[in-house]
Protein backbone atom coordinates (compact mmCIF):
# COMPACT_ATOMS: atom_id res chain seq x y z
CA UNK A 1 0.00 0.00 0.00
CA UNK A 2 1.27 3.51 -0.71
CA UNK A 3 -0.18 5.37 1.86
CA UNK A 4 -1.21 5.40 5.48
CA UNK A 5 -4.49 5.45 6.97
CA UNK A 6 -3.99 8.56 8.19
CA UNK A 7 -2.97 10.50 4.44
CA UNK A 8 -5.74 7.93 2.63
CA UNK A 9 -8.38 10.05 5.06
CA UNK A 10 -6.59 13.65 4.24
CA UNK A 11 -7.41 12.64 0.28
CA UNK A 12 -10.34 11.26 0.91
CA UNK A 13 -11.79 14.01 2.92
CA UNK A 14 -10.22 17.00 0.59
CA UNK A 15 -11.91 15.03 -2.07
CA UNK A 16 -15.38 15.59 -0.18
CA UNK A 17 -14.62 19.28 0.39
CA UNK A 18 -14.06 19.61 -3.81
CA UNK A 19 -17.21 18.03 -4.91
CA UNK A 20 -18.95 20.06 -2.24
CA UNK A 21 -17.72 23.28 -3.64
CA UNK A 22 -21.15 24.92 -5.22
CA UNK A 23 -19.62 25.33 -8.23
CA UNK A 24 -18.55 21.64 -8.73
CA UNK A 25 -22.21 20.81 -7.99
CA UNK A 26 -23.25 23.08 -10.46
CA UNK A 27 -21.04 21.50 -13.12
CA UNK A 28 -22.05 18.20 -12.69
CA UNK A 29 -25.63 17.92 -10.79
CA UNK A 30 -24.54 16.39 -7.68
CA UNK A 31 -25.28 16.49 -4.81
CA UNK A 32 -24.24 17.87 -1.41
CA UNK A 33 -22.14 15.14 0.05
CA UNK A 34 -22.51 14.67 3.65
CA UNK A 35 -20.83 12.32 5.71
CA UNK A 36 -22.07 10.47 9.11
CA UNK A 37 -20.74 7.79 11.11
CA UNK A 38 -22.48 4.84 11.80
CA UNK A 39 -22.62 2.92 14.46
CA UNK A 40 -19.94 0.37 15.70
CA UNK A 41 -20.55 -3.57 14.75
CA UNK A 42 -24.16 -2.78 12.98
CA UNK A 43 -23.20 -4.34 9.50
CA UNK A 44 -26.76 -4.20 8.51
CA UNK A 45 -26.44 -0.10 8.52
CA UNK A 46 -23.65 -0.35 6.19
CA UNK A 47 -24.95 -0.17 2.51
CA UNK A 48 -21.36 -1.14 1.33
CA UNK A 49 -21.55 -4.54 3.57
CA UNK A 50 -23.37 -6.33 0.43
CA UNK A 51 -21.04 -5.69 -1.69
CA UNK A 52 -17.73 -6.90 0.02
CA UNK A 53 -19.76 -9.70 1.49
CA UNK A 54 -20.68 -11.12 -2.13
CA UNK A 55 -16.41 -10.27 -2.96
CA UNK A 56 -15.33 -12.19 0.25
CA UNK A 57 -17.69 -15.20 -0.44
CA UNK A 58 -16.70 -15.06 -4.72
CA UNK A 59 -12.81 -14.33 -4.62
CA UNK A 60 -11.69 -14.24 -0.77
CA UNK A 61 -12.89 -17.31 0.83
CA UNK A 62 -11.58 -20.46 0.03
CA UNK A 63 -8.89 -18.87 -2.01
CA UNK A 64 -5.45 -20.21 -2.59
CA UNK A 65 -4.14 -17.45 -4.86
CA UNK A 66 -0.22 -17.63 -6.14
CA UNK A 67 0.74 -13.88 -6.23
CA UNK A 68 -0.86 -10.61 -4.88
CA UNK A 69 -1.41 -9.78 -8.61
CA UNK A 70 -3.22 -12.91 -9.02
CA UNK A 71 -5.63 -11.74 -5.94
CA UNK A 72 -6.09 -8.61 -7.29
CA UNK A 73 -7.28 -9.56 -10.48
CA UNK A 74 -9.52 -12.18 -9.00
CA UNK A 75 -11.50 -8.57 -7.09
CA UNK A 76 -11.40 -6.74 -10.23
CA UNK A 77 -12.86 -9.61 -11.87
CA UNK A 78 -15.83 -10.02 -9.02
CA UNK A 79 -16.72 -5.99 -9.54
CA UNK A 80 -15.90 -6.31 -13.49
CA UNK A 81 -18.98 -8.97 -13.18
CA UNK A 82 -20.89 -7.35 -10.91
CA UNK A 83 -20.79 -4.28 -12.71
CA UNK A 84 -21.98 -5.41 -16.24
CA UNK A 85 -24.80 -7.24 -14.93
CA UNK A 86 -25.89 -3.97 -12.85
CA UNK A 87 -25.43 -2.42 -16.21
CA UNK A 88 -27.19 -4.68 -18.28
CA UNK A 89 -29.96 -5.25 -16.09
CA UNK A 90 -30.87 -1.47 -14.37
CA UNK A 91 -33.91 -2.70 -12.26
CA UNK A 92 -34.37 -2.23 -8.38
CA UNK A 93 -34.12 -4.97 -6.59
CA UNK A 94 -36.28 -4.62 -3.92
CA UNK A 95 -38.98 -6.30 -5.83
CA UNK A 96 -37.12 -9.69 -5.87
CA UNK A 97 -35.96 -9.11 -2.01
CA UNK A 98 -38.87 -8.13 -0.28
CA UNK A 99 -40.88 -10.36 1.20
CA UNK A 100 -38.44 -12.72 1.50
CA UNK A 101 -36.87 -11.83 4.49
CA UNK A 102 -35.34 -14.01 7.14
CA UNK A 103 -37.59 -12.54 10.13
CA UNK A 104 -40.79 -10.43 9.69
CA UNK A 105 -40.25 -6.83 8.91
CA UNK A 106 -40.31 -4.81 12.09
CA UNK A 107 -37.22 -3.11 13.62
CA UNK A 108 -35.73 -5.17 16.85
CA UNK A 109 -32.16 -4.74 18.18
CA UNK A 110 -31.79 -8.13 17.53
CA UNK A 111 -32.32 -8.63 13.91
CA UNK A 112 -28.68 -8.77 11.89
CA UNK A 113 -29.77 -9.92 8.91
CA UNK A 114 -26.61 -10.93 7.48
CA UNK A 115 -26.00 -13.41 4.95
CA UNK A 116 -25.87 -16.64 6.33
Amino acid sequence: MGCSFVAFFKKFFAEVKRVNKREYRNTYQSPLVKLRPLPARAQFLNVIEPVFSGLSQSAIQNSNYQSVDEAKQANDRYFAVRNAILRNNPKKVGNKIWGEEQVPSYFSVSHNCKDP
